[in-house]
């Protein structure tokens, strides 16, 4: 349980735990993958996301990705908030796309997460060094979640 009384993580805190929980892992395409959560948060400010969406950001993939466990999220110094989008963003293994849709949804904060989530991931340029099954599976992949949580492709910010 968290103690009311200590201070919540701060921004650089919360970047600073991701980068260590995430020390030597890398995405699809071989790069560290902190560069994915530091672009995930970067796109959650420009769409003027608010600092408890931004540390969801950097912690989005911890637990999905055994970085880190839910126990130590459920005991972080993080508001509800920050924790419930990122409990929405953590898909279950073989869950539906439907049903981890819903959740994104019907979790404040949790889809503008997702949506710089899937903008980078979709980049262009980070699907062009993957091989072209690879590619086109997660294009397809990519586009299906945009719709089920009703996202358009003009739903991108500037400068991403």
């Amino acid at each position: 349980m968290t103690d009311p009384h200590r201070a919540a993580l701060t921004l650089p805190e919360v970047e600073a735990l991701a980068r260590s929980a995430h020390h030597g892992q890398t995405d699809k395409a071989g790069r560290p993958y902190a560069e994915h959560l530091h672009a995930v948060a970067e796109g959650v400010r420009v769409r003027g996301g608010d600092d408890e969406q931004i540390a969801a950001a950097w912690l989005h993939d911890s637990i999905e990705d055994d970085a880190l466990t839910e126990r130590w999220l459920e005991e972080a110094a993080l508001s509800r908030r920050t924790k419930d989008i990122v409990l929405a963003l953590t898909k279950g293994t073989g869950e539906a796309p439907e049903a981890y849709a819903a959740r994104i949804l019907d979790t404040p904060g949790a889809r503008l997460v997702k949506e710089s989530d899937l903008a980078h991931n979709a980049d262009p340029a980070r699907l062009a060094v993957l091989d072209e099954s690879t590619r086109h599976r997660l294009t397809e992949k990519y586009a299906r979640m945009r719709a089920l949580l009703g996202l358009t492709a003009t739903d991108t910010a500037p400068g991403l």
